[in-house]
């Protein structure tokens, strides 16, 4: 059953002042759906779109045109505190950098009692405090009271990063929004936030936007991924049938990149010599034209759309997916 999906979402940011002024196109059109107990892998080099996307499902950005349903309905419609209190309760968001998301000057108590009393006011103080321990736990760490009581400046970047998922899990999720979770880690410590996600998943029956620039992480963790190449979703599939078959040159490019998809991989420095795409003002193209090895004269005039290129399977490619011109 579909939890979440997004219908043409849209997002632009004005760069410049006066006549210079210029739209930056960071997400275009984009459609995702994310079911029930499901793990999707967002999966793009920095500048994307990624983030964005995450950001505008989450509300902290409000979408330039497009649509987004939770649950049938259309966030557009959210009318009042509450509502939206509760949806922001079900679609909790765990950053990039785990210190930074934590504040130092309060133990680690403070944050996941503070989202108890926001999201779950039926609770009594003992609750909550049973609750908060029972989180902590449900990510690994133990004994719970202990580091509870600690600052987060004693805690490990990995068990920091342990802790917002706990602060996200205390709302009751249906959904967490994992923007780069594990990229700031020691990759010896990865596996384990990894894990951490899919036993989420299978205990608590949360689902996972999962954005991440590590094909290798995606392939371990996801069920199906989503490629974004500036501002544009360029493939979707199922993990194991994307990955076996990419039909978009952009995807063969990551995967290019490492041989083996159980290494891990750092897309950044795989393309960091080629041009970034031109997201300011774009023409009608395909953004991945300059790039691409099969371009053609139609890449450089027509925006190509996602088709179906196998069950499940989607591309936007005019010369491996024909037909995607619009």
């Amino acid at each position: 059953m579909t939890l979440l999906e997004t219908s043409g979402l849209t997002r632009h940011f004005k760069v410049g002042t006066g006549l210079s002024r210029r739209l930056l196109h960071a997400v275009d059109e984009v459609d995702l759906t994310i079911g029930e107990r499901e793990i999707v892998a967002l999966v793009g080099e920095s500048g994307s779109g990624k983030s964005t996307l995450a950001r505008l499902i989450a509300q902290v950005y409000k979408p330039s045109a497009g649509e987004i349903r939770y649950q049938g309905r259309p966030l557009s419609a959210l009318r009042g505190r509450r509502d939206r209190l509760a949806y922001r309760g079900d679609v909790p968001m765990v950053f990039q950098d785990p210190f930074s998301s934590l504040n130092p000057a309060y133990r680690v108590s403070h944050g996941i009692l503070r989202s108890l009393t926001l999201h779950r006011p039926e609770l009594s103080r003992a609750q909550r405090d049973t609750e908060a321990e029972r989180v902590v736990e449900a990510v690994g760490l133990t004994p719970a009271a202990d580091v509870l009581d600690r600052y987060p400046y004693e805690l490990s970047g990995g068990q920091r990063q342990r802790i917002g998922f706990a602060q996200a899990l205390a709302h009751r999720p249906k959904l967490i929004l994992a923007d780069e979770p594990v990229s700031m880690l020691d990759v010896s410590i990865r596996i384990g936030l990894l894990n951490v996600m899919a036993e989420l998943r299978e205990n608590e029956g949360v689902s996972f936007l999962y954005i991440t620039h590590d094909i290798a992480s995606a392939r371990y963790l996801s069920d199906r991924i989503v490629v974004m190449y500036g501002g544009h979703v360029v493939e979707t599939g199922p993990t194991e049938e994307l990955l076996a078959r990419p039909r978009h040159p952009y995807t063969e490019l990551l995967l290019s990149a490492v041989p083996d998809p159980r290494a891990p991989l750092d897309v950044d420095a795989a393309t960091a010599k080629a041009d970034p795409p031109v997201v300011i003002d774009p023409v009608p193209s395909c953004r991945f034209r300059a790039r691409c090895p099969l371009a053609e004269d139609i890449c450089h005039r027509v925006t190509p759309r996602l088709q179906p290129v196998g069950p499940e399977h989607t591309a936007a490619c005019h010369v491996t997916a024909p037909g995607t011109a619009t």
